[in-house]
């Protein structure tokens, strides 16, 4: 049987550049892939974009309402794998579709994403907090501080200055320099306590 996993990491860790990898692998052997993310992500439209580079079209992307299991079962049942970028937007009811996909459809879904939020105190994103309970294999993939040390925690800074309160989500206007680091503890709680 087909498993979904689910592969996590802080910000600028690798996560769109690895399920790239995937997908060119797969495509590579002559299998297809299915790429998706949430419609959420605005930033680069409808592409995958990475920061070294490389991008890709996605194959559709989706809204809180989707059904993921109805659009694949229908559109793309004839796929080899289902990649979907910036997981952690999803709602948990998506998470579950995904799983649906692999046990009735027998097509493995691999979904990429933060496991938290910038707040660290609210248990993170849903979407992920419901992948981390039910993906059959789950990964990190890592990434350093700017002190060398892992980095597990993502902040935002707005016009250069930490924030740890907010909404999860915040697009970015064109007023407001938005910018997100991935730090390990001991830096993030130096940045909140103004340290830093």
């Amino acid at each position: 049987m087909s498993k979904l996993y689910f592969r996590y990491g802080a910000m600028g860790c690798g996560k769109t550049m690895q399920l790239l990898q995937v997908a060119f692998n797969y495509e590579e052997r002559g299998q297809k892939v299915c790429v998706i993310k949430p419609a959420i992500d605005t930033k680069n439209d409808q592409k995958l974009l990475t920061r070294i580079g490389p991008e890709r079209p996605t194959d559709f992307t989706f809204t809180s309402k989707d059904n993921l299991y109805d659009k694949i079962s229908q559109q793309y049942k004839d796929v080899d794998c289902i990649l979907v970028d910036e997981a952690q937007f999803m709602t948990p009811a998506q998470a579950d579709q995904l799983a649906e996909i692999t046990y009735k459809l027998n097509i493995p879904v691999i979904a990429y994403g933060l496991r938290l939020n910038f707040k660290q105190a609210d248990g993170g994103f849903e979407g992920a907090t419901r992948l981390l309970q039910i993906a059959q294999e789950i990964d990190e993939i890592k990434t350093i501080c700017e002190c060398g040390r892992k980095a597990t925690r993502q902040a935002r800074f707005l016009d250069d200055k930490i924030v740890t309160a907010g909404p999860d989500i915040l697009i970015d206007d064109g007023t407001t320099k938005i910018e997100y680091r991935a730090l390990c503890p001991k830096c993030y709680y130096q940045y909140a306590e103004g340290k830093k």
